[in-house]
Formats: structure tokens, C-alpha cells, sequence
């Protein structure tokens, strides 16, 4: 048996054969049952027209958070609405930290909120994220605990 926590086992699963995430440069920094933090630093080629981050990145960071978050229990979750608040810019050299917080979860269903700040602290964006829990397990040797 592993003596890794079955959250990073799953994640580790995930992230490794997630190719968008590996190039967005998406460092994990905690993992654990329904919670993740992400940071990732803002490089030129993810900037938009005005200069800023694009804000399909922004989201993907805060996606990538909500599902590492919401399958960390072992059971395969699927997102299936997500919504995102803007609050400031971010520019070239940032480094953003998106920090989830699961808000409720159920035998089918999780809302998660993820937070992203800067180096600063200062809050760039606010994901909201539900998820539906398809019950099928990621390892078939373990049970799940939500």
C-alpha cells in the first residue's frame, strides 16, 4: 500500500495526464480531501491584447483547482457549472495562488469556491465551481469517505 494520502494519489493521477495543466506551469503546493492550492506564474503568452492575463487562463488555474479538489475523495467528479468574478488584472510575472474551498458536498453533487490572489494578496478572481460525483471510484482497493 501507498503511503501516500489516497487525495494525493488521485491528484497525482490527474495532473500528470493533464497536459493543459502541466503547461500552464500549475504548481501544487497542498493537496487534501476537498481542498487544493495551486500557484502558477503568469508568463508572457498568456497575456491578451491589453496586456493583462487572458481571462480563460485565470479560469483554468481555478478549474484546474476545483477538480483536483473535488476528486480528491477517490470518486470521479465531473464539473458541471462554473462562473467566475474578475476583480483585478493580472500582468506578466505575477504569480497567482488559487486556494478552494469545498462549500457543501453530497453523494452527488459538490460547490466549491476558489479563491485567486496574487503575490500581493490582493484578489484577482473568485471561481465558483458544482461538480456532479459519478460514484465510480479512481482506485477500485479503496472506498470513499464523502
Amino acid at each position: 500500500m501507498s503511503t501516500k494520502t489516497l487525495a494525493t494519489r488521485v491528484v497525482d493521477k490527474m495532473h500528470n495526464n493533464d497536459p493543459f495543466s502541466l503547461w500552464l506551469g500549475i504548481e501544487r503546493i497542498e493537496e487534501s480531501e476537498g481542498s487544493s492550492v495551486l500557484r502558477m506564474k503568469v508568463r508572457h503568452d498568456m497575456l491578451n491584447g491589453f496586456g493583462i492575463i487572458h481571462g480563460g487562463v485565470t479560469f483554468s488555474l481555478a478549474d484546474s483547482a476545483l477538480a483536483f479538489a473535488s476528486n480528491s475523495y477517490g470518486v470521479q467528479s465531473v464539473s458541471i457549472d462554473n462562473s467566475i468574478n474578475y476583480f483585478e488584472p493580472a500582468t506578466e510575472g505575477d504569480v497567482l495562488t488559487a486556494t478552494t474551498e469545498e462549500v457543501r458536498i453530497t453523494n452527488k453533487i459538490g460547490l466549491y469556491h476558489i479563491m485567486i490572489t496574487n503575490q500581493n494578496g490582493n484578489k484577482i478572481a473568485l471561481f465558483k465551481g458544482m461538480v456532479y460525483r459519478t460514484g465510480k471510484l479512481w482506485f477500485e482497493d479503496e472506498t470513499s469517505k464523502a
